[in-house]
């Protein structure tokens, strides 16, 4: 349900103050220390950031996938640490409880996800396994009135602070849908033993890491929804949502970079005169802007459709593909437009340029959208 046009304006004028005054001057402490700041996370919780998706009944705000999607444009203007720490609770670590939780199960989680007191992780990622979802090898064993949980997942967002796990794992040994269960699992839970946050290209303050679950004993009723077999189906859905979500992040860093090339380019002189005076220089700065400016398009139509009740599968692939691949070019041309000053850690367009890597990669890498749009199309005709 969507907010009233002026509250929303008020919330996104909030947010764009405390990503320009709050966030953007504490880039470098995160990239140093490798942690956002717990004087941040107070701020963005007190912002309701942490529940942008989650209903308004559970104490989120509520937001329309486009209102959130505009949201995350403003956010994505800092580092993707800072969106990071919030994003599970959002997207994955809340959204398969609004779609498939129990009304129990809701009224437990929802409001502490929501207020950013309990952060959600999402365990589906396996060593073995990645974009092969349906091979996951995490098993849950029914044993009365309990499940034992087995397995080992990989890359896990915000593993180490997590609160509750929102684990995949596989309840019948067929390769189908209907053999993989979701299950919500408390952190503290005996059996569970989180790993060592992993060294990685970019995205520092954005921890991920492995979880092992050994004999890891939970109730039947930390069963998502009240049967098996609905584990696979959900997490299709909410990364579905999800990758509108990234899609707009990649769009927010995108008009950050350009705004640093733009001032870079206006500022830097070379052969006697700004380097933005040069038609090459001009190039890249255009060619950018209009890339950036399609992939929010593409979001914001998608987001849409999605509000509309409509199953944007098609479209919400299309708009990651697009918009991950677009931030990639953007930051190449930003580092060349820099020259060598974009090589060096100083400026934030190197470390942006390390950042945006991934995003081709998780949510579904490009190969799987193209693989998803691709069937979606054939399957229409």
């Amino acid at each position: 349900m969507a907010l009233d046009p002026d509250t929303f304006n008020l919330l996104r004028d909030t947010v764009t103050r405390f990503v320009n005054e709050r966030l953007i001057s504490r880039e470098d402490e995160v990239s140093e220390t490798n942690t956002i700041p717990a004087d941040v996370v107070e701020e963005m919780q007190s912002l309701g950031l942490f529940g942008l998706s989650i209903p308004e009944e559970f104490g989120g705000l509520g937001l329309s996938m486009e209102e959130e999607a505009r949201i995350v444009f403003e956010l994505g203007r800092a580092s993707p640490a800072f969106r990071s720490v919030a994003g599970t609770n959002i997207g994955i670590g809340s959204q398969s409880i609004v779609i498939a939780g129990t009304d129990q199960q809701k009224a437990k989680y929802l409001p502490r996800l929501a207020s950013g007191e309990l952060i959600g992780s999402f365990a589906l990622t396996e060593p073995d396994t990645g974009s092969d979802a349906m091979s996951i090898r995490a098993t849950a064993r029914k044993m009365g009135d309990h499940y034992v949980l087995n397995g080992t997942k990989r890359y896990i967002t915000n593993a180490p602070s997590a609160g509750l796990f929102t684990v995949m794992a596989r309840t019948a040994q067929e390769r189908k849908a209907d053999s993989i269960s979701c299950f919500l699992v408390p952190a503290d839970t005996p059996g569970i033993t989180v790993g060592k946050p992993d060294k990685k290209m970019g995205q520092r303050g954005a921890l991920t890491s492995d979880v092992i679950f050994e004999d890891c004993k939970v109730p039947t009723s930390a069963l998502l929804g009240e049967t098996e077999g609905n584990g696979f189906r959900t997490s299709m859905k909410v990364l579905d949502k999800g990758r509108l979500h990234i899609a707009a992040l990649c769009v927010g860093i995108a008009d950050r970079l350009i705004d640093e090339a733009v001032k870079y380019a206006r500022e830097r002189k070379q052969f006697g005169q700004p380097i933005g005076q040069f038609q090459l220089v001009q190039a890249m700065l255009a060619d950018s802007e209009a890339e950036a400016y399609a992939a929010k398009c593409m979001v914001i139509d998608a987001s849409r459709r999605r509000d509309r009740g409509e199953i944007p599968t098609r479209q919400a692939a299309c708009a990651k593909m697009f918009a991950s691949e677009m931030v990639g070019r953007v930051a190449d041309r930003a580092v060349q437009i820099f020259g060598g000053a974009g090589y060096m850690s100083e400026y934030p367009v190197e470390r942006f340029y390390r950042d945006v890597r991934l995003f081709r990669i998780f949510e579904g890498t490009t190969q799987i959208q193209q693989l998803v749009i691709a069937r979606d199309l054939l399957k229409a005709v």
